[in-house]
């Protein structure tokens, strides 16, 4: 089991968890379990780490504590990399900390990997040409619904009250989106897919609204990422997909919660991870 004596910690100030007694309480987990803060990155602000960076300062550990979409940007820039990630619960829903290590919080997991208690995994990642999505994979108009998350979050109520209105036009006029190959799922297509990455491949979830009230109760889901209390089918397991429109316009596309414009036709393939991340539970 690998044991580490100093890292490289991220965090992002704008993420969920990332208030500052919350980083100052992991700081002190990290130090107080033996391993060194060398350099301490709080991204966007401040360039992630290279490749170079951290094997000249003998850093083979880096500690990600953010949401799902920084953590993804963090990964994705370490591609080719040695050492190993650990991604602690520090964003909103925290979708990809809860496949490396269920419910535990994040000083419980400094303790495991500290102890020597955790192992190096590359899990199944979604990919396409936009990149890897670790946590899961969204397409489709329902999207959207993005944008008056983050008025949520922001607390900007004509945001909110604007963007609802928009979100159900957008929803219920945008053109559903088909998984083409296979051909699978309800021949009306959906307003959102899902892609979540497992064991077994990519899981996808379908869902639909059919009525006002259908799209008023997916956007509450969607808003809260807890979308399967919408109206859903369980479309299939694949190991790859090619989605698109009726119409053949660009998709819409989430990649672990951040906006990406797609194209009419998007191939999303299952991949593994491009680095090792710790993990203390079950990842899938």
């Amino acid at each position: 089991m690998d044991r580490f004596d100093q890292c490289c910690l991220i965090t992002n100030p704008s993420s969920g968890s990332n208030r500052d007694a919350a980083v100052v309480a992991v700081r002190e987990a990290l130090e107080s379990n033996g391993i060194a803060i060398a350099r301490h990155c709080e991204f966007p602000d401040d360039d992630l780490p290279t490749h170079d960076e951290l094997r000249t300062a003998g850093i083979e550990l880096v500690v990600i504590y953010t949401g799902d979409g920084s953590a993804n940007a963090a990964i994705s820039s370490l591609e080719g990399w040695d050492g190993a990630v650990l991604f602690l619960p520090g964003g909103t829903k925290n979708l990809l900390s809860k496949r490396l290590h269920g419910e535990f919080d994040a000083e419980t997991i400094i303790k495991l990997v500290a102890a020597g208690s955790a192992r190096r995994m590359r899990p199944n990642v979604c990919r396409c040409d936009h990149g890897w999505a670790l946590a899961g994979l969204l397409v489709g108009p329902g999207t959207c619904w993005s944008n008056v998350r983050e008025a949520t979050r922001d607390v900007d109520i004509p945001a909110i009250a604007g963007g609802t209105i928009d979100a159900i036009g957008q929803t219920a006029d945008g053109p559903p989106v088909h998984a083409q190959v296979p051909q699978i799922g309800r021949d009306q297509g959906y307003q959102l897919i899902e892609i979540t990455p497992g064991e077994f491949g990519l899981q996808l979830d379908g869902f639909y609204a059919d009525t006002v009230g259908d799209f008023a109760r997916q956007g509450w889901a969607v808003l809260r990422r807890r979308f399967r209390e919408g109206p859903h089918d369980r479309v299939g397991i694949v190991e790859e997909v090619t989605l698109g429109s009726d119409d053949a316009s660009k998709l819409d596309l989430l990649l672990d919660g951040e906006p990406v414009a797609g194209r009419p036709k998007e191939v999303v393939s299952t991949a593994r991870c491009p680095v090792d991340l710790l993990v203390t539970g079950h990842a899938d």
